[in-house]
């Protein structure tokens, strides 16, 4: 059955232009996107197998790459990179709805800034945000990718941008793609390092955060820092 035999009300292009975007489903948003279904379904219905497939999680679809989207029968590569751009863009939308200078009061704050950069990450990155005395974030930047214990924090590297900016005050964070919120030996010990560090340039470590998909762990919180 083809998108064109559905009802009217059914067709996602039409409910969209007469109903709005907030009246469409999650299948018929991705169809939309899509554009076409293959010849044996419609778009519509290789949307719904699509999004069953990760759960009905537009989290889980985004963690699929091209080749795992390709899979799918009626998914060519134009499909695909129309998939993955269409929720790229919704994570930099998410991103951009950040205050410019937000002001860093608890560790929920922290996650609600790197939430979007961290939490679909399958590798681990190393982030650092950097403060004034008022609590504003000043400047926001990556340092490592591939994990701590394989890619090792240059803490020379993070009090430079710190001493760049005139920041006062530091937070750390990273992702752990497998979903545990237990620091790791690694964790510890760079967070010492840090913290030991600042203390020599009157530069503050006041958090180190770890992010997964849905939640997240603050050494702060937890009497560890």
């Amino acid at each position: 059955m083809t998108i064109k035999l559905l009802a009217k009300d059914d067709r996602p292009r039409e409910k969209f232009l007469q109903k709005g975007k907030s009246s469409l489903s999650d299948s018929e948003l991705l169809a939309i996107i899509m554009g076409s279904g293959s010849r044996e379904e419609s778009a519509l219905e290789l949307a719904r197998k699509i999004l069953s497939s990760v759960n009905n999680s537009w989290h889980q679809l985004s963690l699929l790459s091209s080749k795992e989207l390709m899979k799918f029968k009626g998914i060519g590569e134009v499909k695909a990179l129309s998939i993955i751009a269409a929720l790229e863009i919704g994570k930099r939308r998410a991103v951009q709805e950040i205050p410019e200078k937000p002001v860093i009061s608890n560790s929920k704050d922290v996650y609600f800034i790197l939430k979007n950069k961290l939490s679909d990450l399958r590798t681990e990155e190393f982030w650092a945000m950097f403060l004034n005395q008022s609590n504003k974030v000043i400047h926001v930047s990556q340092l490592t990718q591939g994990g701590i214990s394989q890619s090792v924090v240059d803490v020379r590297v993070l009090f430079k941008t710190a001493l760049d900016h005139f920041s006062t005050g530091i937070i750390i964070a990273h992702n752990h793609p497998s979903g545990s919120l237990k620091p790791s030996k690694e964790d510890m010990g760079i967070t010492q390092k840090i913290k030991e560090a600042g203390k020599t340039l009157s530069i503050q470590l006041l958090d180190h955060v770890i992010v997964t998909h849905d939640t997240y762990f603050s050494f702060s919180d937890e009497g560890l820092l």
